[in-house]
């Protein structure tokens, strides 16, 4: 049974910063390319970034460019989601996704490509 567990959520004012974590079990996970994934409330679920299985290439979000950084630990079945200089924009709900095999950008970018899904962390940010 594959399980994505997020972490690191939380309410933080604008301009501070978290780090999201996600831990995948029941799959080979370096296999995988992860990508993450937010919704805000009454917003449909938009593509943050996501990194390839294979060379460890990342792809972002025109809007979390600069600000934001994915990377993963292949050893400790994680990736992570480093966010710096928040903006009460990204406030949402984000989720850790999991797509086999994949390196394709416009596949990476999309929610509809990914094989299992996080329960996601909120993250708040107040102006």
């Amino acid at each position: 049974q594959v399980q994505l567990v997020e972490s690191g959520g939380g309410s933080v004012q604008a301009g501070g910063s978290l780090r999201l974590s996600c831990v995948a079990s029941g799959l080979t996970f370096s296999s995988y390319s992860m990508g993450w994934f937010r919704q805000a409330p009454g917003k449909e679920r938009e593509f943050v970034t996501a990194i390839s299985w294979s060379d460890g290439r990342a792809y972002y979000a025109d809007s979390v460019k600069g600000r934001f950084d994915i990377s993963r630990d292949n050893a400790k079945n994680t990736v992570y989601l480093q966010m710096n200089s928040l903006k009460p924009e990204d406030t949402a709900v984000y989720y850790c996704a999991a797509r086999y095999y994949s390196t394709s950008s416009p596949v990476l970018s999309a929610a509809a490509k990914y094989d299992h899904w996080g329960q996601g962390t909120q993250v708040t940010v107040s102006s």
